[in-house]
């Protein structure tokens, strides 16, 4: 549903009564006491582990976090519209949501959200907001509507036992699979990490990357069938020979561990180490990137705009940027995510805390890493998973 432009733009323009982010004595007061309910995703132990101590730590300010865990971050998305559109303009069930990409455009077309605030926050002044892609969200520019939190980047974990030299472009995976059937799968779309394959794989595969800088148009079944020809060569050598596919990027984990598969995608270079540390991949698992580079992009927080407690979904969303939360989250046995802060900002003791992080022996270093690639246009994902599912999908 799509509001009248009069409408959308009236919901969109900040009315800052009360509270007002640039007045933060104000914003912890009116914070102190509030229940501010998270929806984020909820299927993995470490991310949940990683909120419950974002909770410990607005506690100390007399803000009480609550965990609503999701399986897929629309639901959050049509619970705010579905409240809307049955005319509760406040006191919402969602406080905050864990959000980027097609949810969030989504959400900022519809004028969905409580803002700007992100640049309002005390900890924004660590943000390196010139360096890394925070402003933007797939393509749509953030204008603080949304809060960054973390830095995520496309890896390819292999278990280097059984696997030396791992497959680095999208031919060689394909020859790679095609030589070892069965060896290798991914989550399945529209779960957010199998779509990140197939637009990873488009990416190398079609003849100007930067086209998917823009909406999907007429011209999508040429420049997406490269995609699907490599598609129609690779299924059928897939785990289970295309004919099942693991639902999540813990399950294909579980897969490797298991002694399943051989190499599995990855939206977080410090995954891998993470799992070695809890015994949810085997000690010889490690990270590599593909040649021509990988996808990156930023996770955020957003508030809604009948949010009940934006004052504290603000200390929410200020917490996730402290440099002790960035170091936290950063450290391989917690999450294994990339920071979005700018080193040179810090303190000199939390630049050393930093700089003295191991960050593990299955997690590249950012040189290793490399120049993150841009994600495509919002509308890329949704066309590839639809079409993915219509011609592959199998059923749940």
């Amino acid at each position: 549903m799509r509001l009248p432009l009069i409408a959308a733009l009236a919901l969109a323009t900040p009315a800052f009564a009360e509270p007002d982010p640039t007045d933060w004595d104000a914003v912890l007061a009116e914070a102190e006491g509030q229940t501010v309910y998270w929806h984020a995703w909820g299927g993995s132990t470490t991310t949940n582990d990683f909120i419950a101590w974002i909770g410990e730590q607005v506690a100390e300010q007399g803000v009480t976090l609550e965990h609503v865990k999701l399986a897929d971050t629309a639901d959050a998305v049509s619970l705010v519209l579905s409240e809307r559109q049955a005319g509760k303009t406040e006191g919402g069930s969602v406080d905050l949501i864990w959000i980027n990409g097609a949810n969030f455009a989504s959400m900022k077309e519809q004028g969905l959200l409580f803002g700007p605030f992100a640049e309002a926050l005390p900890n924004w002044r660590f943000v390196d907001a010139g360096g890394k892609t925070v402003t933007t969200d797939f393509t749509i520019p953030t204008e603080g509507y949304e809060s960054p939190w973390a830095m995520a980047q496309v890896v390819f974990i292999h278990d280097s036992e059984r696997v030396a030299e791992p497959p680095a472009t999208a031919e060689a995976l394909l020859d790679w699979a095609q030589a070892n059937p069965g060896r290798f799968t991914f989550p399945q779309p529209p779960d957010f990490l199998g779509t990140t394959f197939l637009k990873q794989m488009l990416i190398e595969l079609v003849e100007d990357p930067a086209v998917l800088q823009q909406p999907v148009g007429d011209d999508y079944a040429e420049i997406a069938a490269p995609l699907w020809a490599f598609m129609d060569d690779l299924t059928p050598v897939l785990w289970r020979e295309g004919r099942a596919y693991p639902q999540t990027g813990p399950r294909q984990l579980q897969l490797m561990n298991d002694g399943e598969v051989d190499i599995a995608i990855s939206f977080s270079p410090g995954e891998a180490t993470a799992a070695i540390a809890n015994y949810e991949l085997p000690a010889t698992a490690r990270t590599y990137v593909l040649e021509a580079g990988t996808l990156g992009n930023a996770s955020f927080v957003a508030i809604p705009f009948n949010a009940n407690a934006k004052a504290g979904a603000m200390v929410v969303a200020d917490t996730l940027l402290s440099p002790e939360a960035q170091l936290r989250a950063q450290m391989p046995d917690v999450l294994g995510y990339g920071t979005v802060l700018d080193m040179d900002a810090l303190s000199e003791a939390d630049r050393a805390a930093f700089d003295a992080l191991d960050l593990g022996v299955a997690t590249l270093s950012p040189e290793e890493l490399g120049q993150a690639l841009p994600e495509p246009h919002p509308s890329w994902a949704e066309r590839l998973a639809a079409d993915w599912v219509a011609r592959y999908g199998v059923a749940n």
